[in-house]
C-alpha cells in the first residue's frame, strides 16, 4: 500500500528559480479577513500582508507563512509592538528573500457617543486603517482615520441673514414695530424664509505615529479632531438634541479652509503624532462638486 504524502515529500514550486530575474517591491496577499480589537472595539477587519522579493532569481515567496503569522493578532488589541513582532516574523520566515515587510489593517472602530442634551446615546463607526512597514531602518506606522462632521457655509449664512433683513424691512414698512409683532414674525415662515446650506463633511487623516507608543490613542485623537471641528455628527437624538445641534451649527460657520486649519493646529499639539497629512471634504448641498482643502505637517513621501 502506498504511504500517504506528508509535508516532507510535497514539492514547493516557490523554491524554484525564475525564468526572468529581477526584484519585486511587494508580494503578498490583500483583503484577508482578520478579526482584531482597536480602541477597545471589536473590529471585523481586513489585512494586507506582504514582503519585498529582493532575491532576484527566486521564483516567489511563501504566502502561507505570512497568513499564519497573522494568527497572533486574532481578537487581540492592536499595539505597535505587536505589529512589529508580526512584521519581524514576516522577515524571519523569508530570510534571504526579503528585506522589507508590509502589513495593513483596516476596519470600522465603533464608539458609543452621548446625545448633546438628552440622556440618549448611539454608536458611531469610524473607518480606520494602520499601514506599517518594517525595514533595516526600523518600523514606520501610519494611522488613517475618517471623521465625519457637519459644516455650515459662512457665505450662505450671510446671504440668508441679508434676505431675512430685506423681508423684515418689507413686512414692517407700514406696520408699527412692537415686541409681540416682531416675535410673532420671527416665529413664522417669513422670519426664516432663507436658510444657509450645510453639508455632511469629512476629515481624512493620515498620521505618522511616534515610535515609542504602546497603546494606540485612536479614541483620544478622534476626540481631539471632533472638539476642534465643533459639530460632530450625532447618533440618537430627541428634538432637544436637534435644536442644540442647529444652534451649534449656527455658531460654528466654517469653510473647508477653516476646518483644515483647525485640524492642523489640534494635531500639532499631540505628542503622539510626529507628522500628518489632512484632507478636508465638504460635500456641498449647493454644488454637485465638493470643496476640498489639504494640510500637511512634517510629512514626507517616504511614509508607508
Amino acid at each position: 500500500m502506498q504511504e500517504p504524502m506528508n509535508s516532507q515529500t510535497l514539492h514547493d514550486v516557490a523554491n524554484g528559480v525564475s525564468d526572468l530575474e529581477g526584484p519585486l517591491a511587494w508580494v503578498g496577499m490583500e483583503d484577508i479577513a482578520l478579526p482584531f480589537r482597536l480602541a477597545n472595539s471589536a473590529v471585523n477587519g481586513r489585512a494586507s500582508a506582504g514582503v519585498s522579493l529582493d532575491a532576484t532569481s527566486a521564483r516567489g515567496i511563501h504566502m502561507s507563512r505570512l497568513y499564519l503569522a497573522l494568527e497572533a493578532m486574532e481578537h487581540e488589541e492592536v499595539t505597535l509592538s505587536g505589529l512589529g513582532a508580526v512584521l519581524q516574523r514576516f522577515l524571519a520566515s523569508h530570510d534571504g528573500l526579503a528585506r522589507t515587510a508590509f502589513l495593513d489593517l483596516s476596519g470600522d472602530v465603533l464608539i458609543k457617543r452621548p446625545a448633546l442634551i438628552s440622556p440618549r446615546a448611539g454608536w458611531k463607526a469610524y473607518p480606520c486603517a494602520l499601514r506599517c512597514r518594517q525595514d533595516a531602518q526600523g518600523m514606520q506606522a501610519i494611522l488613517e482615520m475618517t471623521i465625519g462632521y457637519s459644516s455650515t457655509c459662512p457665505c450662505s449664512a450671510a446671504l440668508a441673514r441679508q434676505s431675512i433683513q430685506q423681508a423684515f424691512d418689507e413686512d414692517f414698512t407700514d406696520m408699527p414695530i412692537s415686541h409681540d409683532a416682531v416675535r410673532t414674525w420671527l416665529g413664522s415662515e417669513q422670519g426664516i424664509l432663507a436658510t444657509p446650506h450645510s453639508q455632511r463633511s469629512q476629515a481624512h487623516l493620515s498620521l505618522r505615529l511616534a515610535d515609542d507608543l504602546e497603546t494606540l490613542p485612536v479614541t483620544a485623537l478622534i476626540d481631539t479632531v471632533e472638539d476642534a471641528l465643533g459639530t460632530a455628527l450625532q447618533t440618537a437624538v430627541k428634538r432637544v438634541d436637534e435644536q442644540a445641534f442647529a444652534l451649534a451649527n449656527g455658531h460654528n460657520l466654517m469653510f473647508c479652509e477653516d476646518a483644515a486649519r483647525r485640524v492642523r493646529h489640534a494635531l500639532q499639539a499631540r505628542d503622539e503624532v510626529q507628522g500628518f497629512r489632512v484632507r478636508i471634504v465638504h460635500a456641498e448641498s449647493l454644488h454637485a462638486h465638493d470643496a476640498v482643502a489639504h494640510a500637511e505637517w512634517n510629512w514626507t513621501s517616504a511614509s508607508p
